[in-house]
């Protein structure tokens, strides 16, 4: 086996959908992608009268971080297969039981979306491995190194990144649609169809109250914010309040520090720790639970919006955010890629678990 293309992933994702009817439905996506592909994701779970409580995981959003698509494609049919024969599930060291795998599918829904850039993931498999963003070229001006869009810069939390951030402020995102490292906005906010299928789908299941995007690499797991470090204390530092437009984004600095309410903090924090424990005991890989501006400073990003939607959106509810960081490098030699895979897994399963409180 190696890496899956854009068809294997799709068929994938429809095969679990046919193969599993009674926990699993096919969700099409209602935009196809800049260059006209449909895009579906996968609903895990048992169907029941009363709704419940979702956790939203995305990937393939950068092109060439070729493993997320895997990782999301294996998980699912883990979770559905292991369910099915009522068995549990054993990644490495870490190991969880068939009662564990029935709480899952049985309290929670689970939706994946493997692949919200099919077009740049062709590219990157076709023509340039090093590809990042979609292949939209509105803005290219007939420039080839100006086609597509970073799709994780161009979700609505601070776009405007020159007045929200301090001047000297490491922010790696661009307004340059040939920008070298690939991280063009966009025009505005959701210009591009791959961005709102992402938003659509968090809208769409309207209890979801988890999201996780993956990503390569670092071997981290990212929680809000990542436009500044976070803070406790006072309410009125948040991303709102022009009166602190360009101060955001320097590191330990007295000048802003963005405003998490504490429980979120907390409950972040623990999240993040225990994916990083399960995935450890797998083979011993340490992965680093943190916030994302330890990383580096971003804005336009998945899980900032995601968490913030509840704050600027009329009846949006509170959604904890979170990014995987797998691995290395972008694209491992295939049998490091199916043991990351199995890490990976293993630590969602256990985020599901924590997010239940079933752990």
């Amino acid at each position: 086996m190696s890496y899956l293309n854009i068809v294997e992933v799709e068929s994938g994702v429809a095969s679990l959908a046919a193969a599993f009817p009674t926990t699993s439905d096919l969700i099409a996506l209602p935009e196809p992608s800049a260059e006209g592909r449909a895009c579906n994701a996968l609903r895990i779970g048992t169907h029941r009268l009363e709704p419940k409580n979702a956790v939203v995981l995305t990937g393939g959003l950068h092109a060439r971080e070729w493993g997320s698509c895997e990782i999301l494609v294996n998980l699912a049919a883990d979770l559905l297969h292991a369910h099915a024969g009522g068995t549990g599930l054993a990644y490495g060291g870490t190991h969880f039981t068939a009662a564990q795998v029935r709480t899952v599918l049985e309290e929670l829904d689970v939706v994946v979306f493997p692949l919200v850039n099919p077009d740049g993931r062709h590219h990157a498999q076709t023509v340039d491995p090093n590809w990042r963003r979609n292949r939209n070229p509105a803005m290219s001006g007939g420039n080839p190194a100006a086609i597509g869009v970073d799709i994780n810069r161009n979700f609505d939390f601070l776009f405007d990144f020159e007045t929200a951030f301090h001047p000297l402020a490491p922010v790696r995102v661009s307004n340059d649609p040939a920008d070298p490292n690939q991280v063009y906005q966009g025009p505005e906010p959701f210009s591009e169809p791959e961005t709102r299928n992402v938003r659509w789908l968090v809208r769409h299941f309207d209890r979801t109250r988890w999201y996780v995007d993956v990503h390569s690499y670092t071997q981290t797991m990212l929680y809000v914010w990542g436009d500044d470090d976070s803070q406790s204390d006072d309410p009125t530092r948040n991303f709102r309040n022009a009166a602190f437009d360009g101060r955001r984004g320097l590191k330990d600095d007295l000048l802003y520090a963005e405003f998490l309410p504490k429980v979120d903090a907390d409950d972040s924090a623990v999240l993040a720790e225990r994916f990083c424990r399960a995935l450890g005991g797998v083979r011993g890989k340490v992965y680093t639970p943190k916030p994302a501006f330890d990383l580096y400073p971003t804005c336009g990003t998945s899980d900032d919006y995601t968490y913030a939607r509840h704050i600027v959106e009329e009846g949006g509810e509170r959604i904890l955010a979170f990014t995987v960081e797998w691995g290395t490098e972008f694209q491992p030699l295939w049998p490091e890629m199916e043991k990351i895979v199995l890490d990976v897994d293993a630590g969602l399963v256990q985020f599901c678990l924590t997010a239940l409180g079933a752990d």
